[in-house]
């Protein structure tokens, strides 16, 4: 994977960190947070609240991981998890946390922030995978999809 470029955006930053990370993982047996820490020694200059922001969204994904894959598993019928592109596969469970779980964040940006980090770090036919499956999964969501819920 490349790096990612410098972005004046801390959140698209952020979450090319997260699936950075979780593409790392994916592919290592290593504790989850050793991980995370030797992965933030490696990475410069990272702003405080694009770290911050990286660091809710990989913590959630790690967190809510099951349940995430059991949506990918639904939604890519004919497909075993594992056989889907490493990347793909952690870029779709980072967005599918966001669309589940960040209530703050409208699931029209999730799906949107996705295919545009899948078309830049994986391969072409990656965008239009990450839509079709994102876009299944926001049909089925109890909430608005261009807005986000109203905290209280």
């Amino acid at each position: 994977m490349q790096k990612p470029v410098k972005h004046s955006g801390k959140r698209r930053h952020g979450r090319e960190l997260a699936v950075q990370f979780l593409y790392q993982l994916d592919l290592a047996t290593d504790d989850p947070a050793d991980a995370l820490r030797y992965f933030w020694q490696t990475q410069e200059d990272v702003p405080d609240g694009t770290r911050q922001f990286a660091e809710e969204l990989i913590r959630g994904v790690l967190a809510n991981r099951a349940a995430v894959d059991e949506k990918i598993s639904k939604y890519t019928e004919h497909w075993e998890l594992s056989r889907i592109a490493a990347v793909d596969r952690n870029i779709l469970r980072l967005a599918i946390f966001e669309m589940l779980f960040r209530e703050d964040i409208p699931p029209v940006v999730s799906i949107n922030e996705a295919v545009e980090i899948a078309k830049k770090f994986s391969t072409r036919e990656s965008g239009a995978f990450v839509n079709g499956i994102l876009d299944k999964i926001k049909f089925d969501l109890p909430r608005p999809a261009r807005t986000a819920t109203p905290t209280k």
